[in-house]
């Protein structure tokens, strides 16, 4: 991992009078004396091994400055109520440090406290970073950095940072190496800016489309998340600063998919929770080596995680290998024995969580909450001081392994105006937006619309105009974002008409209750859809962007339904029944069930919440400029009376009813999912042939390679996203029907051949056997390799002796 890119010392940055003097003391050729004591101690000695210094560093701190090592300050806005430091924090608690100040000076979406001045322009930012640093170094006794900790799911959190599409749309680019590119922009903006640690990617697996976070997730599949996971943590770290993945762990189940104040008493079985739940976290922490892990607040099987000493330290660091440092979600630690009750106060809720292995507490209340309790804890001989050593190791290895005990300041402020958002980031910008887009459905070619033979087109729907979808709490903030109307205008540029009517509103005023209790359509209602169809009429055709915003879909947001809200639908039959071509765009943050518009809409395109430049990318795809060539990474089910209904799944779940039989017959459900797991259409075709498999016939530990060839057989130039599947013919253990164990998406000109190649690894067809140890069993395996999980092409077998 390259590291200290953007950190470095800063020995002629200006500063206050008062202060010149000492930093001219501290501040050496090339070590800093942070004890201030004039010699350089083994932990201020740059060309010590980590391990020296760590011991070294924990053999001078006193107890109050080790527990303030294992507690987060919010930032301005939140707890913190000062922009840069003042003469009474020399009284507060982190006058003896502070293991991270999050998300300060950022000006947070949606929270007008945390609006600040010093949030842009982005050097102003930097230098008021480095200010708050500064402070730390030569104002606490030991001169312990702070790590600077910031969200970043989908762009930096930060006032006109890059911005990003939700990660579900990421999740349908199955681009690895455009998300390692999103990953560097991310981390190299947050270099810039002043922030040390980045906490992303969600590594959670969207199995529940009811659940609120299904828009902060890549995708339902355990691999397909890793290898995207890791992509974006590689790309956040290549830049020099941590990236802390989350929620671990089992976070994404809770019962009934129900979020806000329930989350908690995840179904999931034991085998089920190694092999899908904690995969991609065990990958990326082994192959990323992330810096930081972000623990969750749920239970599993009764244990709360942030309590669990096996989740955070038998499995996480014991039998994983992490190395950095595991920080609590907000109130994980309260949780304990608020909600859980397995505590009968704080004070013991934090021994437990202590104990287990968590080094730092989040919450939104100040670090006096958790650290007097804890010192308490320690003066009683509830918690040894060897545990509290080991906390603390944690933070600071991660703390060293950044470079902040060397270069604790952003080297170049200025730099930061033209590093942010600058041509590589809006390049990859405007490229993610086109790859997210999926096409779902296209009869007769309905798509492209050529747009030599519109003159007039009409642009209705709640979601056409909107653009609060793609900001979050979680994003930048302060960026203009482009909505499928404004890219449709800025597209036509006066070579047809583009027309506006809004239709109908996102929601009714009785929703979400509307949904289980439909109401008739009011006369202002109706006149919105008239005005609309009366404005079709006159169109060559329409585009109706439906759907749902940032108030429907999120942290807290879980749905009872899975259908177009209010009279959405309703003004798509409208629509429809004017005999124009409608193309209808989904804005949504989870799968819909759009059963209506699969039957008897013509064309279909799934955008998801595309980021700042989706309008832009929308218009290219409805006009032929771009032909989109995502792939679901959610299974979409017909209704949630089918769930669970996702990938991977046992065989003979997701099955049918018999038409008669012993055991029972009928005709009771609908089956089979609206769009399956992988899907996507193109505006072209791919033939695929030539499929070999390289041994095919090998032992247990042995490396396979599968290759094969894709052809664009069409006309238009085209994206495919190659899927490998593999399906373990017998097993010990029921397995899954098959496991997506490789993809890769190609770009082919008309005509076009590509040879794609695949490496399965030993651990690519290991399974957890009866007493659960992960084994690869002898015996047969099937290649299956497709356009989805269910559009196989290609087959073929090996063997394991």
């Amino acid at each position: 991992m390259k590291k200290n890119i953007l950190l470095m010392v800063l020995p002629f940055v200006a500063v206050p009078f008062f202060l010149q003097a000492q930093q001219a003391s501290i501040y050496n050729e090339d070590w800093i004396d942070f004890n201030k004591n004039g010699k350089k101690d083994i932990y201020e000695d740059p060309k010590q091994p980590i391990e020296s210094r760590i011991t070294d560093l924990i053999g001078q701190m006193n107890t109050d400055e080790k527990t303030c090592q294992m507690v987060t300050l919010y930032g301005f806005g939140r707890v913190l109520k000062d922009e840069l430091p003042t003469p009474q924090w020399k009284q507060s608690l982190w006058k003896d440090g502070i293991a991270n100040i999050d998300e300060h000076l950022n000006s947070l979406p949606y929270n007008k406290k945390a609006v600040t001045q010093y949030s842009f322009p982005q050097s102003k930012h930097a230098n008021a970073i480095n200010t708050v640093q500064r402070w730390f170094v030569e104002e606490t006794r030991l001169g312990i950095p702070v790590d600077f900790t910031n969200e970043g799911i989908h762009g930096l959190n930060h006032d006109h940072a890059t911005l990003l599409p939700a990660p579900i749309a990421i999740g349908s680019t199955w681009n690895k190496e455009l998300v390692y590119r999103a990953g560097k922009v991310v981390g190299r903006e947050a270099a810039a800016t002043g922030y040390t640690n980045v906490y992303a990617p969600i590594l959670d697996l969207a199995r529940d489309p009811r659940w609120g976070r299904v828009v902060e997730c890549y995708g339902e599949d355990p691999f397909h998340i890793a290898e995207l996971g890791k992509q974006m943590a590689l790309g956040i770290q290549h830049q020099g600063v941590a990236s802390t993945i989350k929620h671990f762990a089992a976070y994404s189940m809770p019962k009934g998919g129900r979020d806000g104040d329930a989350r908690t008493d995840p179904h999931i079985a034991p085998r089920e929770l190694h092999q899908l739940h904690l995969y991609p976290f065990r990958r990326v922490v082994q192959e990323a080596h992330v810096l930081g892990v972000m623990s969750s607040y749920n239970d599993y099987d009764g244990v709360p995680v942030s309590g669990s000493r096996y989740f955070l330290t038998d499995l996480l660091r014991q039998q994983y290998g992490f190395n950095g440092y595991v920080v609590s979600d907000s109130r994980a630690v309260e949780f304990l024995y608020k909600k859980h009750m397995v505590a009968g106060d704080y004070k013991e809720a934090i021994r437990q969580v202590v104990e287990a292995g968590l080094d730092v507490r989040t919450d939104f209340t100040k670090p006096e909450d958790y650290v007097l309790p804890l010192r308490e804890l320690i003066r009683e001989g509830r918690l040894s001081m060897q545990t509290i050593d080991q906390r603390v190791a944690s933070v600071l290895r991660v703390k060293f392994k950044l470079g902040l005990f060397d270069h604790p300041f952003v080297s170049n402020p200025a730099a930061a105006d033209t590093i942010v958002f600058d041509t590589e980031a809006r390049a990859m910008q405007e490229q993610l937006s086109r790859e997210v887009l999926v096409l779902l459905k296209n009869d007769n070619n309905t798509l492209p619309l050529d747009a030599s033979r519109i003159k007039n087109i009409l642009v209705t729907g709640p979601l056409a105009a909107e653009t609060n979808h793609s900001i979050s709490r979680y994003g930048p903030s302060n960026v203009h974002v482009i909505s499928v109307l404004e890219g449709l205008q800025q597209y036509a540029d006066n070579r047809f008409k583009v027309q506006y009517a809004k239709g109908c509103n996102i929601t009714d005023p009785n929703w979400p209750e509307s949904e289980i209790l439909p109401t008739p359509i009011t006369r202002s209602e109706q006149a919105s859809i008239d005005e609309a169809v009366s404005l079709a009429k006159r169109s060559d055709a329409i585009v109706i962007a439906l759907g749902e915003d940032e108030k429907m879909v999120g942290e807290s947001k879980t749905r009872t339904g899975l259908d177009l809200p209010a009279r959405q639908l309703q003004l798509l039959q409208a629509m429809q029944a004017t005999g124009k071509p409608v193309i209808l765009v989904l804005i949504n943050g989870r799968p819909l069930s759009i059963n209506w518009a699969q039957k008897y809409t013509p064309a279909i395109i799934e955008a998801w919440f595309p980021g700042a430049t989706g309008g832009k990318a929308i218009a290219e795809s409805i006009f032929g400029d771009y032909n989109p060539g995502g792939k679901l990474a959610v299974t979409f089910p017909k209704t949630t009376g089918q769930l669970e209904l996702n990938f991977p799944y046992k065989p003979g779940s997701h099955a049918g009813q018999p038409g008669d039989g012993p055991n029972g017959y009928g005709k009771t459900a609908v089956n089979g999912p609206l769009y399956p797991f992988g899907h996507g259409l193109s505006y072209t075709q791919f033939a695929y042939s030539d499929l070999s498999i390289s041994p095919d016939s090998l032992r247990a530990q042995s490396n396979i390679t599968v290759q094969v060839t894709i052809t664009n057989s069409g006309k238009r130039k085209g994206d495919e996203v190659v899927q490998l599947y593999l399906k373990d013919k017998i097993s010990s253990v029921t397995q899954y029907e098959t496991l997506l164990r490789g993809f890769e998406r190609i770009s082919l000109q008309p005509g076009e051949s590509k040879t794609v190649s695949f490496y399965l690894r030993p651990d690519d067809l290991a399974l957890l056997d009866k007493d659960m140890n992960w084994t690869v069993e002898p015996g047969e395996f099937e290649i299956q390799i497709g356009s989805s999980s269910t559009d196989i092409r290609l087959r073929k077998t090996f063997t394991v002796r």
